[in-house]
């Protein structure tokens, strides 16, 4: 492949040139280990792999060593953690490590608005792009799929119960449910960021014309099946969990499952494929799982487990990518993922940019479509250095778990030498290790001081732990989070959350579950637009939801939406296809 320049092409111009020469997925797979029979393709460049396979197989085999990249709390441009990820196997791969890596599949809603398809960037990318950006191998088709079963299945439930008697009930094997149609908890599931459906009224017209009831719709990544795919470790694993999913309560208020309604087994019919992982490759043709969703702010947002169970028996470094920063993406990744996977990691690095820190030191207000103010291309050690205090907030996070972290400054061609410096004086003066990456320009050879970094914090013994312990009272392990990883003062709730943490605590099996925070990723607190580390602060929780399948309780704080919204000025109006090639353009 030529020498490619990122200041001069874009993404997919960058892409595009790298297929041309990128290794069929037979040839990946069989340079990483995996057998014939265990390679499942789709096409020439990517395909599925059986894990089941490939887990009895190595059953035996040492795992790797276990990296998470997470982020500061990033610009509502990102900070390049997909690029970072892509950019560390990259520069492990050039030690000569065989190395892989785990991303999430993009989201449709991202993808054709602001910040595109999550590949990575520059000469640190997931390819072929086309297919990774649009859809891959359908796994998010299928969990829009198996949801919206689940909400076809409550809702005809609704308007059969309502028109029919309990005889008519009895001869279709019915039984009366006694469905409250105000508290069904579940919502429609769509793949784009389509705000004008957030709240909805369903089933106008005649009887036979449904339950006329108040609706919306979630973005599809939120979905708890696509939580349950991010956290299953075996079909019977799913298959089990898939029946627990909470739809709605009953009028006196117990909980009305998948399973009662008779839709969980065709809801898991839906996700046997998805459940294997997607192979696709780095542009200096490293081995990357692509498998399960992002958006950590209002999802799990990690890469599957089955994923790096598979690619910890495959490699001797694998690196992980957790959503956004270390508050909730990181912190799930602790208190969720590894809790329930039983994997202990060696190394957490966390990405910070110039350009996020002297933001979050008072910096102009970023905003997504609209030029970088002046401030941005220019030195300013100022903003840098008070922008340090957010930085050194999720440095102490990832420390509070046992481990040291590294931090990867991600280099733009913008950054003086001085305000580098800066930021690599303020981590080490925090306990971590810092390395100065130019992956985004030089993939992996821009990467070689991050990958040495990793490498000695890999050797380097952890105590690592788990914040919470799942027998403390729900409320506390919702404040523990609060002001350890977030810095609040303390928690307040309204009389709906409050209420229904006290159901939870009188529930046996639900009350022990771990907590998936529900918050926004643009600021430590609740509120978007605080930046750097607030102080003096209350997290107020919204409402309480209950993730039965996943085995979560999600805390909502303020007034963040399970719908995002398309900006003025989307993605989608500078893709297009070349009529003559069929090659996608713009995408990125």
């Amino acid at each position: 492949m030529a020498k490619l320049d990122p200041t001069r092409l874009q993404d997919w111009q960058i892409a595009e040139a790298a297929e041309e020469s990128m290794k069929t997925v037979n040839q990946l797979a069989e340079e990483w280990g995996i057998l014939e029979k265990e390679l499942l393709p789709y096409g020439h460049h990517l395909g599925k792999v059986d894990f089941k396979m490939i887990l009895d197989r190595l059953e035996e085999r040492p795992g790797a060593k276990y990296i998470d990249v997470t982020a500061i709390t990033p610009t509502p441009l990102g900070e390049g953690k997909s690029t970072t990820t892509i950019g560390l196997v990259q520069g492990l791969g050039r030690r000569l490590k065989k190395v892989s890596g785990a991303i999430r599949q993009p989201s449709g809603g991202p993808t054709f608005n602001i910040k595109g398809s999550a590949a990575g960037g520059g000469l640190s990318q997931c390819i072929p792009l086309t297919p990774f950006s649009l859809g891959l191998t359908g796994d998010i088709d299928c969990v829009v799929n198996a949801h919206n079963l689940a909400m076809v299945a409550v809702t005809s439930r609704l308007q059969h119960e309502f028109i029919n008697t309990d005889e008519f009930l009895a001869k279709r094997n019915l039984k009366r449910l006694d469905i409250d149609p105000r508290n069904v908890e579940m919502k429609w599931v769509i793949d784009y960021c389509a705000q004008a459906l957030r709240d909805i009224v369903i089933g106008m017209g005649g009887k036979m014309d449904g339950f006329l009831m108040q609706s919306g719709f979630a973005i599809a990544v939120s979905s708890e099946v696509m939580a349950i795919l991010s956290v299953a470790t075996s079909l019977k694993d799913l298959r089990e969990r898939m029946g627990r999913i909470v739809v709605a309560y009953n009028r006196q208020g117990k909980p009305v499952t998948t399973a009662d309604l008779g839709v969980d087994g065709a809801m898991t019919a839906w996700m046997v494929r998805a459940l294997n992982p997607n192979l696709l490759q780095t542009i200096e043709g490293q081995p990357v799982l692509v498998h399960a969703g992002p958006f950590a702010n209002i999802a799990i947002g990690q890469s599957s487990v089955i994923a790096d169970k598979v690619a910890l028996r495959l490699s001797d470094y694998h690196v992980t990518e957790s959503g956004f920063g270390a508050d909730i993406g990181f912190e799930k990744f602790w208190n969720i993922k590894c809790r329930l996977s039983g994997l202990k990691p060696n190394c957490a690095v966390v990405v910070a940019t110039v350009r996020a820190l002297k933001m979050h030191g008072g910096g102009p207000t970023v905003v997504p479509g609209k030029p970088l103010d002046q401030a941005y291309k220019e030195e300013n050690l100022q903003l840098v250095e008070k922008g340090c205090e957010n930085l050194i907030a999720h440095i102490a996070t990832v420390k509070k778990s046992g481990m040291s972290p590294v931090v990867c400054i991600n280099r733009f061609y913008t950054d003086t030498d001085a305000e580098i410096l800066e930021v690599k004086k303020a981590a080490e003066a925090a306990g971590a290790r810092a390395a100065v990456s130019d992956h985004w320009l030089k993939g992996g050879e821009g990467a070689l001081e991050l990958a040495d970094a990793v490498i000695d914090a890999c050797e380097e013994e952890n105590n690592f732990k788990l914040l919470y312990d799942g027998s403390e009272p729900v409320s506390e392990r919702i404040e523990k989070i609060a002001k350890e990883v977030y810095g609040a003062n303390g928690i307040t709730f309204t009389p709906e959350a409050r209420a229904k943490i006290e159901r939870l605590e009188s529930d046996e099996s639900m009350r022990s579950y771990p907590i998936c925070m529900v918050k926004t990723h643009l600021s430590l607190s609740h509120d978007p637009t605080v930046k750097g580390r607030p102080e003096s602060w209350t997290l107020p929780i919204s409402d309480i939801l209950t993730y039965g399948g996943a085995g979560f309780i999600v805390p909502v704080a303020g007034g963040i939406k399970l719908m995002p919204g398309t900006s003025s000025d989307p993605a989608f109006r500078r893709i297009d296809v070349d009529v003559d090639t069929g090659k996608v353009k713009g995408l990125f």
